[in-house]
């Protein structure tokens, strides 16, 4: 098939993209590469160069006719969308739309979304949260994948594909940036590797639910299979306070300084765990990756950084 990626050149994009080539598939990448790297672009795809918040992203589409659309290209950081929600949603509501322009009817087969179950559900009462719940997002970036999921389900009735929205809990591993505000295992990977002291923001009791970035590519990949409209968590079910992953991620680095504490960052969820549950019975996925084994191979990668 004929696969366009966006946001290929990134952290989850471009294992999604590594995955699409070992299963075959002609693999297009679309990235401005604002925080992508080209390094990461897996030699066998084609990278074409271009920025989602331009209208000229729908000739691309045009051009192209993917069988497939992978939209992974995002403003990544709640905390910015909180500071910046019109820069937020230029990239990751308008951004969208572009692409849907492009889109002729009948052409495209599936549109596979990099959705946040992190962030669309709120703070529900119980945990682990399942799909049953309804949006109640507290950020401008919560917001934007909302709102970008109903955008699809409209588009898909329009245009004739099938939506494929993957609810995303905190993913980490290789290639995770360290230098912005999210991906606080690449933060803490890398100020280990150097010696640096962490910083922990509020009590370190914020609960999230870490799933490895090769588990979320294999879930893209079963998903083009997928022939009716599907929103799935990907997600491992499983809480861990922030104090707990650095004490985790310290035995990975053979450290014992304790972390530093900050005051609580704004728009930051007291918790959020995910039920994984349905993508087991729709797409046959589970996540194989336990959490020290991920931290291990997180913290190795930064060896050369």
């Amino acid at each position: 098939m004929k696969i366009l990626v966006t946001g290929g050149a990134g952290f989850i994009g471009s294992h999604v993209v590594d995955a699409y080539v070992a299963a075959g598939h002609e693999v297009h990448v679309l990235d401005d590469l604002s925080s992508g790297r080209r390094e990461n672009v897996n030699p066998a795809a084609t990278l074409h160069v271009a920025d989602l918040r331009q209208p000229r992203v729908a000739d691309l589409v045009r051009a192209l006719k993917p069988e497939v659309i992978n939209h992974h290209a995002a403003q990544v950081s709640v905390s910015v969308s909180v500071r910046e929600p019109a820069a937020d949603a230029s990239v990751n509501v308008l951004g969208l739309l572009h692409l849907l322009q492009g889109v002729e009817p009948g052409s495209l087969a599936r549109f596979v979304f990099a959705s946040s179950g992190g962030t669309v559900y709120g703070e529900p009462s119980t945990l682990p949260a399942t799909e049953a719940l309804p949006f109640d997002p507290r950020t401008p970036y919560g917001i934007a994948k909302a709102t970008s999921e109903w955008y699809l389900r409209f588009a898909s009735e329009r245009l004739g594909f099938v939506p494929v929205c993957l609810r995303y809990a905190n993913v980490y591993g290789p290639r995770q940036s360290p230098h912005g505000e999210a991906g606080v295992v690449a933060i803490f990977s890398l100020r280990l590797r150097q010696g640096q002291p962490c910083t922990i923001f509020g009590d370190g009791e914020h609960v999230r639910d870490y799933v490895y970035v090769g588990d979320v590519a294999r879930a893209s990949v079963l998903a083009l299979g997928v022939r009716q409209p599907l929103a799935v968590n990907i997600a491992t079910g499983v809480g861990t306070t922030t104090n707990d992953l650095y004490a985790r991620l310290a035995v990975a680095a053979a450290v014992r300084t304790a972390a530093l504490h900050a005051p609580e960052r704004p728009g930051d969820l007291r918790a959020s765990i995910l039920d994984p549950s349905l993508a087991d019975r729709r797409l046959g996925w589970v996540p194989q990756i336990t959490l020290d084994r991920g931290l291990e191979a997180t913290y190795a990668s930064f060896d050369h950084d």
